[in-house]
């Protein structure tokens, strides 16, 4: 397999990633928001909180590496 083809392959497995990332993300906000309409702050709202923001910093390196890959094809 050539240099371009691996990094195409990891670029697309990237963007898999950062698909299904997104998901989680509105699945866990969803649940917050009928949480918090429902009236129940507790411990798992605050978990689900701390679970979304990571979830947000999860996106936003995959955003980079996937921008890193972009140039890589573009270099070769």
């Amino acid at each position: 397999m050539g240099k371009i083809d691996e990094v195409k392959e990891i670029l697309n497995t990237l963007r898999i990633a950062t698909s299904i990332s997104f998901g989680i993300l509105i699945l866990t906000v969803t649940g917050l928001i009928k949480r918090f309409d429902d009236g129940i702050v507790d411990m798992l709202f605050w978990a689900g909180i701390v679970f979304s923001i990571s979830v947000v910093i999860v996106i936003f390196k995959l955003f980079t590496k996937i921008s890193d890959k972009t140039k890589q094809i573009g270099d070769l």
